[in-house]
């Protein structure tokens, strides 16, 4: 088998490496005291660890300025260089180079402090929730009913 493989095979073992990484991390907040108040603990870990490894665009484990762009963007809400600047300082506290990493993201989005990628996060995720739109095609109408 060549040394060199690329593609698909080796991409999902990176994020296979990644996901247990992430787990890993998962797991120390399960075991954390501070947390054993939490709600729905393992689901929300789960959700934001998948939220996560899909902005974690390098693999790296840690978010950089460009997935934190892509996802602000994907949310709809794009920001400039400087604002993603300050929400990732927001996030780690001003203690990593440009980058947020799984640790951060989830203090961040159980912790009580209010930060402007989680209030963004915890949005999209109220509208995607509430689903308004009907299922299927929409229902058979007649002239009658037409205005």
């Amino acid at each position: 088998m060549p040394s060199n493989v690329q593609g698909g095979k080796a991409f999902g073992l990176l994020k296979e490496q990644q996901r247990s990484k992430l787990e890993e991390i998962n797991k120390e907040y399960l075991e954390d005291q501070k947390y054993r108040d939490e709600e729905d603990l393992p689901e929300k870990l789960e959700g934001l660890k998948n939220k996560y490894s899909e902005f974690d665009l390098n693999d790296q484990g840690e978010i950089d300025m460009m997935g934190l762009k892509r996802m602000m963007e994907k949310l709809g809400v794009p920001k400039t260089h400087l604002e993603l600047k300050k929400m990732i300082v927001e996030v780690t506290g001003g203690s990593s180079s440009n980058t947020i990493d799984y640790r951060d993201f989830v203090k961040m989005m159980l912790g009580k402090r209010s930060a402007v990628l989680k209030l963004v996060l915890v949005f999209e995720d109220k509208a995607n929730g509430a689903a308004c739109k009907p299922d299927g095609p929409p229902p058979k109408r007649d002239i009658s009913s037409l205005p």
